[in-house]
């Protein structure tokens, strides 16, 4: 997190220096799929809240490996939403090499997507877990320590999709 803070100052910073170049930039990006991808995250997030509900729920264990399934699903949804977002820039000729904004872009969305792969072999630890029952003895630190790197990532979406996406 506090990286990630060091380069949204950085950005910011950038920002201030070349407002007209970074509201040009912006403008290029695709706010609808960006917002889609935030849609996105949440909705995995409320899984794995609900993964963890039914964790504690005892006789609900069999819902707990379903519901991290959904929160994997929809994490993959956002790499592959990433993805093509990334393949249509390039098409385009954009790359970090473009310009200041671009570099950020680039440099700010790629670490967060490294981010969003290492929660989701986390993920699917975690639903490995719940499929051979691990979770029905109450034994949920780990469990509720994935959940938490998983909701990090989100809030480090939350904060980049505004930042990137929205703010002039």
């Amino acid at each position: 997190m506090s990286f990630f803070a060091v380069l949204f100052v950085s950005y910011l910073l950038g920002l201030g220096d070349q407002a007209e170049l970074f509201a040009r930039s912006r403008q290029s990006l695709d706010s609808d799929l960006g917002g889609f991808n935030t849609l996105v995250l949440l909705s995995s997030s409320w899984c794995l809240l609900k993964a963890v509900q039914a964790a504690r729920l005892r006789p609900a264990q069999a819902a707990v490996a379903r519901w991290i399934a959904a929160a994997l699903a929809l994490g993959l949804l956002f790499c592959v939403a990433k993805g093509l977002e990334y393949a249509a820039k390039i098409r385009q000729g954009i790359t970090p090499l473009s310009n200041d904004f671009f570099m950020y872009y680039f440099a700010l969305t790629g670490l967060h997507l490294l981010h969003v792969f290492a929660g989701l072999v986390v993920l699917t630890l975690l639903w490995r877990m719940a499929r051979q029952g691990s979770f029905k003895d109450g034994h949920l630190l780990v469990l509720e320590g994935g959940a938490v790197y998983w909701h990090m990532v989100d809030l480090l979406w939350i904060l980049l999709f505004p930042l990137l996406y929205l703010i002039r």
